[in-house]
């Protein structure tokens, strides 16, 4: 029998951090307020209150009494007997508890006030096309995060400073191992982009700039959800669908939100960006409820979270067989828009490799060389091989060595995300892993769900999403990444699967 005063322990320790977890919700609906609903006035109110989160959350965070919980749990004789979910907790809870500990009140504070400045100029400096106005505030906001970088490099037990800042997103991964498998994902993917651009080039894609109406375009949204089963109309929807500039998902089990960017000439944008935000909000809300509150109750990582978007945007939703469902509700709810449009013509639209300047308008094949430029950057300002003012110069160049463009402008060059004036350094490579991960998830689930495909084609996602419930969703952060991927697939981490995939889907669309 286990003692007692184990059990009283161990549920101090999670009340203490079940309390951080519903301050860290209060803190993303507030961000999401500032992207969605907050009037532009209310600007320096809203770094203020950001600020003084950021400083309680901090304050919570390294409270004594968890050092000391853990240190009980830790150096008890019946440790070892805990379930391995409450090893876990603690485990998950040690590594947040020392990381915070070394971190200065102040530095913390500083970083969160710097945020809202530097996302405020970012939005200027992209409006006006002009990195000069957003550059004091990202150098700003570098210095903060390399200061941030140095201090845990010790607690997260990693080599490098970037490679703290990976940990963050993707835990026990670093920029050596990103290195690699992206050094072979871009070795993969360029044969395929040579080939595919070149029938891509043949292909009528103007279907998918007829104009359609904004609420058109929300009706679409709407049946969208429906689809994939996110609940935003019933009276018990956890889930809701807003306009933003940059689309995004937030939130936690009961209230998870999606955003998307409504282009009158450009529907597919926004039709795609509800399914990829839609995957993630499936991800939040399809954890197991009985973790809700505990450390492993949340997504594995970024790169996981970013395979489960991936996998409902394109896998799904650039399908043939999701085309024969969709067209005709698309047909149905635009009226004669697209009412000579057959599913080979919306098929090929909607998977044209086509390289680009813009990451979220990126296609399947060439979006991987988009994180690859930007890890690569973000890697050797690390390690002080290039300085913030030498981003945009570089930025371009890479841009037309790696995807043959040409930009024009900052705006849509460097300033084109949003990331850096959050100080999220470390964030892209988890998007390009997202497909790496989602390739190794589909090649588990066709030898499971062999007739995936037939219940999508028939409109239903109802299969696929259980099964990436019970495979994915419901291990939560029981795992590490790179682990929680072999109990998955069976494999490391490798690129092949990914590239399998979209060998066999573009030789079926151009033969």
């Amino acid at each position: 029998m286990r003692d007692p005063l184990l059990t009283e322990n161990y549920n101090k320790l999670i009340e203490k951090y079940k309390q951080i977890v519903i301050l860290n919700s209060i803190d993303a609906i507030i961000r999401w307020d500032m992207e969605t609903k907050m009037p532009p006035g209310a600007f320096g109110l809203r770094s203020q209150q950001l600020a003084l989160l950021s400083k309680i959350e901090h304050s919570m965070s390294i409270d004594p009494e968890i050092g000391v919980l853990l240190e009980r749990l830790e150096k008890h004789p019946d440790c070892q007997n805990l379930t391995e979910v409450e090893k876990r907790n603690i485990s998950l809870i040690r590594k947040f508890y020392d990381e915070q500990t070394r971190l200065p009140e102040k530095l913390v504070s500083e970083i969160a006030r710097q945020q809202a400045i530097a996302y405020e100029s970012w939005k200027k400096a992209k409006l006006t096309k002009d990195f000069a106005i957003f550059k004091p505030d990202l150098e700003k906001m570098f210095e903060l995060k390399m200061q941030s970088a140095e201090i845990l490099m010790e607690p997260k037990g990693v080599k490098t400073p970037y490679d703290a800042m990976i940990d963050f997103f993707e835990p026990k991964l670093t920029q050596e191992i990103i290195t690699k498998v992206f050094e072979e994902l871009k070795s993969g993917l360029v044969p395929i982009i040579e080939r595919y651009a070149a029938h891509s080039e043949k292909i009528d894609f103007s279907v998918l700039k007829r104009r359609v109406p904004v609420k058109v375009q929300e009706e679409v949204s709407k049946s969208l959800a429906k689809f994939i089963g996110y609940d935003i109309e019933s009276r018990n929807a956890r889930g809701r669908i807003d306009e933003t500039e940059h689309p995004f998902t937030v939130g936690y089990y009961d209230d998870v939100r999606i955003t998307t960017h409504y282009h009158e000439d450009n529907f597919i944008s926004s039709l795609y960006s509800i399914l990829h935000e839609g995957g993630h909000a499936l991800y939040e809300q399809n954890l197991k409820r009985e973790w809700m509150y505990l450390p492993v109750g949340a997504g594995c990582s970024y790169g996981f979270h970013e395979s489960q978007a991936r996998f409902v945007e394109n896998i799904v939703g650039r399908s043939h067989e999701f085309w024969e469902y969709y067209l005709p509700e698309l047909k149905r709810i635009t009226g004669d828009t697209f009412a000579d449009v057959g599913v080979e013509q919306m098929v090929s639209a909607v998977n044209v490799v086509r390289p680009s300047k813009i990451r979220i308008e990126a296609d399947e094949v060439t979006y991987a060389l988009h994180i690859i430029i930007r890890f690569e950057l973000e890697r050797d300002l690390f390690a002080g091989k290039l300085k913030v003012g030498e981003l945009p110069a570089l930025w371009n160049q890479k841009y037309e060595d790696y995807l043959g463009v040409k930009v024009e402008n900052d705006s849509e060059g460097i300033l084109q995300d949003v990331h850096w004036s959050h100080g999220y350094f470390g964030y892209f490579p988890s998007y390009a892993l997202g497909n790496i991960y989602s390739g190794q998830i589909l090649q588990r689930m066709e030898k499971e769900l062999a007739k995936w495909q037939e219940y999508i084609s028939k409109g239903s996602f109802k299969e696929v999403r259980e099964w990436l419930v019970n495979n994915v969703h419901s291990y939560g952060n029981l795992y590490d990444p790179l682990i929680l991927l072999k109990k998955i697939s069976g494999e490391e981490i490798t690129s092949k699967p990914f590239l399998k995939y979209l060998q066999s889907k573009y030789s079926k669309i151009y033969g």
